[in-house]
């Protein structure tokens, strides 16, 4: 993992602090013990190789005390040199020999377990128990239990197999484990003292107690774990209202108060680049408390500071992780290109020192002459005809049941009856005999099962002698099998209608009730046609199929699946057909009469050509061993052998493996009979280990060493290379030992086995007779290679494919291929064939592969093959915690670049931390011994991966699955900070230029200042009566006495129907009667603050003008949740004790609850000031009405919690609440004959103005539904809308979201219900924050049908200085007569990357990085805004992000606090420019945004100017230099999984943290993983530090709709979420 620190280099975030300030924070209390822990506990290093390595590594490693590297090195291995460069070994017969082949093996464990290795840095996921607890368990065999069976659906054609249960007993000294048995086999030393076995063994205690020494020097702690149990009861943090995410009663929870500023301990910066003093926005923490609060929740763990407990485990592994990411660095890269903008992001660029290729120019190798055998068959129906006929008794192939025992044998002469019995029923007996539904050269599928070769034999033949073209396939089992609907396509394109099968496999197939058998996904219409020779006609005496000699007809197709799953057919002429048997035949030596046992598939590749095609030639008899018999008894060739004493056998390297694994059980095993065992995937880098350890096991039982042949073979050039067997066994095969680093630079680089990084490789013997092959560079054009070059080998012969079906242009790259020497001229005048695998000739004309072309994959710059990666992952530790042959390795385009995925199916009995401790040291043994960081590493349970019809992972399927998030893994470990080195460079921020040089006139830096004003107060003409009265309560007498039966307010219940409504005159009368009560009972003097505890209703405004009536300043408070009084009473507790409230009326319902036994639990009751409940009032009325002196005294408090949990109280004046009732009059040209709905929270902000407020003042009706309502109807607020006729509605976006989700599959319900919104004109949503486009568009269009202009919808914006700076009434073309028409609110689209360097660019729709920001309404008459840079106070131009300055009548006056600190007031309420116009006085609103002068004009014929609000000052994230808003973030994840519901992010320490809610089941959680950290770093160039998956319901959201991310980042931090799953990004 030191690897793993270098490639940190460029990683971190900007050091810049983000800003944000929380009035109320926690105290993070670092602990200097949890530092020194994990500066020691993650330098992953390997003692014994310290000073092997201390070149490459030396600089970055520290020596604790009592580690020296010298006293290690003397322990070290003694290692075996190698002779020459390819150097030639044989291997006597002794076992005792250190046979030292499996050098991968031996170096991983080099590099990982020469002693107990100190475990990784890397904070281990957290996880609920529900998830640790596998499903899989009954695939588990005890340990207890000594006999062997295969893993049901381990690997297969694909991979290596994976052994299920090998026996292993538990004690260590009892007997030997069985890995460490394995081991040994492999190094072929059952005494040798080096340490051979894997790292099963304790390592011994001497080793132990030395690292037990460095730990206690060191304080290493165990890797902490999070609570995995989930809480019996839901965390006070979590929400404010936990049974429910509800709209009215949100979670508006409020910090512990601040310490003083000296005590806080900044979080520790991860990043290296930021200056010390880096501008910062001084948004002023409003203070409102001197005596201490009830803490909450664990509140008195937390004792201020950055939001961490000090006894939180989360904050520790944050901590932890944190220290991992400090660690050195790699270098970082120089050069960039151009991303569209200034981002940029950085280029790999070759690094001068990387090895180059130095060879002289290769030439093409040529095979031997292809041999002429006179006896040779002309064409492979005429050898059928031949043996058919003269031998007819000769056992032609033998197949077995699972049992073992031989099933049927089929002679030649079967077969050649019953081949012409199939070619005449075929030509004949389908369709009508004008019409024949085949003809010779039609394609026809072959649908065999696994277990039955002689049926799929006699089709195969039976389709040659037809001259049809057989396309054998798998068996489709299920209408949805992995790559079946590709096969599908590969059938249509080949114009397939007959499939061929078995009897059983027919009965087999899926049918529906009919008793058909359906069409699969993506397949043609086929007809099923059964083989059986009990279901064929017999062919008339003088019917004889035509047999030709062999010619360029198409003989059969031979199905490819390409590395993205896709299906190819290549195509195979019959005389290409021929000459690979005879080449086959002349390389391997068949002779006539010979046994051969066949354990692969016989349906294509290797199996095809020796199994069914080459031994039908020369008369030999195939044993075939099913995968099924595979599976049950492991042993079974090797028996096969024996019992037939087989001349050849043709397995692959799992085979070997799994007879390894199992022949203890088997005494007498002779192979002495075999000459030649082809080993078929014997160029894949792990076979060579299976060969070595088969031969060193089985050498005693007759083996002999040269009769090992690998073989390299791809479905376009068929067999390429081939070992010879031959009789002189001092020709021993050859070896390459060649360096990762070269090779991952397409070099040739010879080394030494001792080192750790080499990969050996195996010859695969030499060229085909009568073939000429060479090595091309990969890519771009077809040059031959140098001597000491990896290439794409090449081959020139008639025994290749010709082409894909149907497939031209790719036809022409693959098999027309013309390399070119270096003077560009070609080498020969006939086309070579591309084989897909990569390799080099070595001497002697040996071949040698390293790799497939579909297996490359090409990480910043350097090439790394999949199955290198695969014998790595197999070295660490093989097969005890994963299991063999079950590991995939991908590659996913991640931020332009490849990125390496490595999923393991994971055994059921390994614990969680076992698991996460193999994904540790697999990532280090890859970064260490292939330089490469491993981008994620999962593992899945037992059985999961999609598979191959041979059992083997379907790796393209697998990579489907894991892109859209459907591979449910168990375990993940990503791994972003390591292998993302190509991220932008981080924003420097540039000093501000001087105001001199800028400002010029209304320019500034070239562009108009961004400011602009609403419509003038002052010189609009209305008949506004109301204006001549200074203070709304005289409003409301004037009102009573002119029109005292108007009404005024109407409150409808759930139902709809109208639950109690106001006239002025009642209005007045119930008012006067409480400021009676509040005079007598309450004893207050003018000026007393009055806490308003109501629920939405009538009664709340009611006794706000009963306090106005009698001198009293009102604050309305949201009463606590009866269900969830123990979170969302101290809320109102603290503003009841904030806000200095001398007394607090309420209902008489809210009294009882204040007083309950719940109540006391959750807050100190003594403490309440007197408590008035207004159910019952005095008969009489107050002597005199209050009547204040100044119109600038206070008329009430408007209190807040913002959304990052800071509580504002801000105070407004007489003066400015009349201002702001006439602007919003004046602007919504709202009359005493105007209805409006208003479907909002009353309690603060603009929400409580139009509920309480504007009636009064307009005269109109209020039409109100309290919110709460909507959760019990969620169809209320809109059949108000309809049935009361209404045409100004102002709501929430949680009022429009519940709408959305909760009327979504109603609306033909709605509309028979007779819901018409045809006359809303203006439908505003009342908000703080910028317009959510989604949420607006998606309501829009829904209620479209119900007659909803889709230009109606429109936004609001106010903040904690002016409740509402922007409203935007949109005029409908239809009532353009009825008032002054207003533009529609215009959407432009920015440029996201240069928003994050506070610059407006505007860009196309749907261009890359577009962001759609719509306007926030029309600013309200008497308001004017300039757009001012934060740090500077300068005024900016048009083309900046900046913050929103406001200057209006109706702003606050101020913070209300209890210190009535002057400094914070002046700041946010009486800013001034520092240069242009520096006498005006302005608020400063803490959001940034930018405005825009559109091209649209209003009804006064003015350029109409729109402001784009852009997100809050105090939630922006600096991260890198840049500025971010969540909502971007928040936007991209929520996009990538159907799964999510909801997401918030947040930072902690300048790591990125993000929170999802999953919506679905707990086994989706690791899905989301990768997926958020990918979709983050491809939108936003950031690396995701933590992913949290939480359940639906857990971020809290205020009444506003707003998420509360400081308060979830306070949740989490207290570990207080109860998260289904924590997973911390190395």
């Amino acid at each position: 993992m030191v690897k793993s620190a270098k490639k940190l280099a460029d990683i971190y975030y900007g050091a810049a602090r983000s800003g944000i300030r929380v009035c109320y924070r926690v105290r993070l209390l670092r602990s200097e013990h949890r530092c020194q822990s994990l500066g020691t506990k993650g330098d992953i290093t390997q003692k014994g190789y310290e000073k092997k390595r201390a070149k490459l590594i030396g600089a970055y490693l520290p020596h604790p005390p009592g580690m020296e590297p010298s006293g290690q090195a003397e322990r070290r291995p003694p290692v075996t040199p190698s002779s020459s460069r390819y150097h030639r070994r044989r291997s006597s017969g002794t076992r005792d020999e250190r046979y030292r082949s499996d050098v991968h093996t031996e170096a991983v464990q080099a590099a990982l377990a020469k002693h107990k290795e100190r475990k990784m840095a890397v904070p281990m996921p957290s996880k609920r128990r529900s998830l640790v607890v596998q499903s899989s368990m009954d695939a588990y065999t005890p340990p207890g239990e000594r006999h062997v069976t295969i893993q049901d659906t381990s690997s297969g054609s694909d991979g290596e197999g994976s052994l299920h249960g090998e026996g292993t007993p538990t004690s260590s000294h009892g007997s030997i484990s069985m890995e460490h048995w394995i081991s040994r086999a492999i190094h072929g030393s059952t005494t040798s003292s080096t340490t051979s076995s894997s790292s099963t063994q304790s390592g011994g205690s001497g080793a132990a107690g030395r690292l037990a020494d460095v730990l206690a020097q060191t304080h290493v702690g165990p890797i902490a774990y999070l609570s995995l149990k989930r809480k019996s009861a839901p965390g006070p943090v979590e929400n404010g209202n936990s049974l429910r995410r509800s709209c009215e009663f949100g979670s508006e929870l409020v910090w512990p108060p601040l310490e003083p500023e000296e005590n806080h301990s900044a979080p520790p910066d991860v990043t290296s680049y930021a200056s010390e003093h880096s501008a910062q926005v001084e948004r002023p923490q409003v203070s409102t408390t001197p005596r201490p609060v009830t803490k909450y929740g664990n509140a008195e763990l937390m004792e201020t500071g950055d939001g961490v407990p000090v006894s939180s485990r989360v904050s520790a592994k944050i901590q932890q992780l944190v220290n991992t990411l400090k660690r050195p660095k790699r270098p970082p890269l120089r050069e960039f290109f151009v991303d569209d903008f200034e981002e940029l992001l950085e280029v790999q660029q070759p690094d001068p020192n990387q090895p180059r290729p130095e060879g002289a120019q290769m030439l093409a190798i040529r095979g031997e002459q292809m041999g002429v055998v006179t006896n040779w068959p002309p064409s492979l129906e005429a050898a059928l005809q031949r043996w058919g006929t003269i031998s007819p008794k000769a056992p032609c192939l033998t197949t077995m049941d699972t049992n073992g025992k031989a099933l049927y044998v089929l002679t030649y002469g079967k077969l050649w009856t019953r081949s012409m019995k199939v070619a005449y029923n075929i030509l004949h007996k389908l369709g009508t005999k004008q019409e024949p539904m085949l003809r010779p050269g039609d394609r026809v599928a072959l649908v065999f099962p696994n277990n039955d070769p002689a049926a799929f034999m006699v089709a195969f033949y039976g389709c040659l002698l037809a001259e049809v073209v057989p396309v054998p396939i798998e068996v489709p089992l299920t209408r949805k099998d992995a790559g079946s609907q590709q096969i599908g396509f590969l059938l249509g394109s080949c114009g397939v209608t007959v499939a061929l099968t078995s009897d059983a496999c027919h009965k087999g197939l899926p049918k529906s009730p009919t008793g058909e058998i359906p069409q699969f996904k993506g397949w043609p219409k086929l007809l099923w046609f059964v083989t059986e020779s009990k279901h064929l006609s017999k062919p008339p005496r003088d019917w004889y199929p035509h047999i030709k000699d062999a010619n360029n007809d198409t003989a059969y197709i031979e199905y490819k699946t390409c590395k993205d799953g896709s299906v190819l057919g290549v195509t195979v002429m019959r005389i290409a057909m021929l000459t690979h048997c005879q080449g086959l035949t002349q390389s391997c030596g068949y002779a006539e009469a010979e046994t051969i046992v066949n354990v692969l598939d016989f349906k294509k590749d290797v199996g095809l050509w020796h199994g069914i095609l080459t031994s039908v030639m020369n008369m030999m008899h195939v044993i075939s061993i099913p995968y099924s018999l595979m599976k049950v008894n492991p042993l079974s060739w090797i028996q096969k052998v024996c019992q037939y004493k087989a001349r050849v056998a043709c397995v692959k390297s799992r085979d070997m493996h799994w007879a390894l694994v199992a022949h203890r059980d088997q005494r007498d095993i002779d192979l002495s009979s075999l000459r030649m065992l082809l080993v078929a995937d014997g160029s894949n880098p792990w076979s060579i280990s299976s060969c070595d350890a088969f031969l060193n096991v089985f050498q005693g039982k007759g083996l002999r060493a040269e009769v090992i042949c690998p073989c390299a073979s791809s479905p376009e050039a068929l067999t390429v290379a081939i070992r010879r067997p031959t009789d002189d066994c001092n020709l021993p095969p050859g070896r390459g030992v060649l360096s990762m680093h070269g090779l991952s630079h397409g070099v040739i680089r010879v080394d030494t086995e001792e080192k750790l990084s080499v990969l050996t490789v195996q010859d695969v013997g030499t060229v085909m007779p009568g073939a000429l092959m060479c090595v091309v560079r990969p890519d771009g054009v077809p040059q031959l290679c140098k001597t000491d070059e990896i290439g794409e080998v090449c081959v020139c012969s008639i025994a290749t494919g010709t082409s894909y079906y149907g497939l031209s242009g790719m036809t022409k790259n693959t098999f027309e291929v013309f390399p070119m020497s270096s003077s560009g001229a070609p080498i020969s005048e006939y086309p070579f064939t591309r084989t897909g695998l990569l390799g080099f000739i070595g001497p002697g004309g040996l071949v040698f592969i390293a790799g497939k072309m579909d297996g490359l994959m090409v990480v910043a710059g350097r090439r790394h093959n999949a199955d290198d990666i695969v014998a790595t992952a197999l070295a660490v530790e093989p097969m005890k915690f994963v299991y063999r042959g079950r590991i995939a390795v991908f590659s996913i385009t991640v931020l332009h670049d490849e990125r390496i995925v490595v999923v393991a199916e994971q055994r059921p009995d390994s614990t969680e931390e076992d698991s996460f401790q193999w994904m540790s040291r697999v990532l280090q043994a890859i970064d260490g011994i292939h330089q490469v960081g491993v981008y994620c590493l999962a593992l899945v349970p037992s059985n999961t991966l999609p598979k191959t019809p041979l059992g083997g992972i379907h790796l393209s399927e697998t990579k489907q699955q894991f892109l859209e998030g459907s591979l449910h893994p168990c375990n993940v470990l990503m791994c972003p900070h390591t292998c993302v080195s190509n991220l932008p460079k981080p924003r420097q921020k540039q000093p501000e230029i001087g105001p001199a040089s800028v400002m010029v006139g209304n320019l500034v830096s070239g562009k108009r200042i961004a400011q602009a004003s609403g419509r003038d107060l002052g010189q609009m003409e209305d008949n506004d009566q109301a204006r001549k009265f200074l203070f709304l309560s005289e409003v409301l007498q004037w009102r009573a006495q002119t029109t005292p039966d108007h009404v005024l307010y109407t409150l409808l219940n759930s139902r709809g129907a109208i639950a109690s409504s106001l006239t002025c005159l009642q209005l007045h009368k119930r008012a006067e009667k409480i400021a009676a009560l509040l005079a007598e009972r309450g004893h207050l003097q003018d000026g007393d603050h009055v806490a308003l505890v109501y629920p939405p209703g009538i009664d709340l405004i009611a006794a706000f003008y009963g306090c106005l009536y009698c001198g009293c300043v009102p604050i309305t408070v949201r009463p606590p949740h009866p269900q969830n009084i123990a979170t969302t009473l101290p809320t109102v507790k603290m503003i009841v004790e904030v806000s200095r409230s001398a007394c607090v009326m309420t209902s008489q319902a809210i009294c009882k609850l204040l007083r309950s036994k719940e109540a006391t639990a959750a807050v100190d009751v003594r403490t309440w000031p007197p408590v008035l409940d207004t159910d019952d009032l005095p008969k009489k009325k107050p002597p005199h009405l209050h009547k204040p002196s100044n119109p600038d005294t206070l008329a009430y408090l408007d209190f807040s919690v913002s959304t990052t949990g800071m509580l504002a109280g801000v105070k407004m004046s007489h003066t400015a609440t009349s201002a702001f009732c006439r602007s919003i009059k004046l602007q919504c040209e709202l009359y005493p004959s105007r209805e409006v709905a208003i479907c909002l929270d009353p309690y603060c902000g603009l929400g409580f103005v139009l509920w309480c407020l504007c009636s009064v003042y307009s005269g109109h009706q209020s039409i109100l539904i309290p919110p709460s309502e909507l959760e019990v109807n969620p169809a209320l607020w809109l059949m108000a809308v309809s049935q009361y006729r209404v045409r100004d509605t102002f709501c929430s976006y949680s009022v429009m979201e519940l709408c959305t989700k909760g009327l979504g599959l109603q609306t033909e319900l709605l509309k028979t219900r007779g819901l018409d919104l045809s006359r809303v004109r203006t439908c505003v949503v009342v908000a703080e924050e910028r317009p959510r486009i989604a949420l607006t568009q998606s309501f829009s269009k829904l209620f479209k049908d119900l007659g909803l202009h889709p230009r109606a919808v429109s936004t609001s914006f106010g903040c904690r200085v002016n409740l509402a700076i922007c409203l935007q009434p949109h005029r409908l073309g239809t009532f353009a007569e009825q008032g002054t028409s207003g533009p529609d609110p215009t959407t432009v689209y920015v440029d996201m990357r240069a928003l994050r360097h506070d610059r407006v660019r505007l860009v196309e729709r749907g261009s890359p990085h577009s962001l759609p920001l719509m306007e926030s309404g029309k600013i309200l008459p008497g308001v004017r805004i300039i757009i001012a840079n934060p740090e500077t106070k300068g005024p900016l131009g048009d083309s900046h992000l900046g913050e929103i300055w406001v200057h209006s009548s109706h702003n606050a006056s101020g913070y209300f606090t209890v210190y009535g600190d002057e400094s914070l007031q002046s700041d946010h309420f009486s800013s001034r420019l520092s240069f242009g116009d520096t006498q005006t006085v302005w608020a400063r609103t803490g959001y940034l945004g930018f405005l825009r002068r559109t091209e649209l004009t209003d009804a006064s014929g003015e350029r109409h100017d729109a402001l784009y609000v852009v997100g809050a000052l105090d939630e922006a994230m600096e991260l890198r230099g840049m500025r971010y808003h969540p909502i971007d973030i928040e936007t991209s994840v929520i996009r990538t999984h159907k799964s999510i519901m909801e997401c918030a992010v947040f930072t902690w320490t300048n790591l990125l943290v993000v929170v999802v809610e999953l919506d679905g089941s707990e086994q989706e959680a690791l899905d989301l993983v990768p997926l958020v950290t990918n979709s983050v770093l491809e939108d936003h160039y950031l690396i995701v530090g933590v992913v949290v998956v939480v359940d639906v319901g857990v971020i809290p959201i205020n009444s506003r709709g707003e998420k509360q991310r400081m308060h979830l980042r306070d949740g989490f931090l207290a570990d207080q979420l109860d998260p289904i799953y924590v997973a911390y990004n190395m």
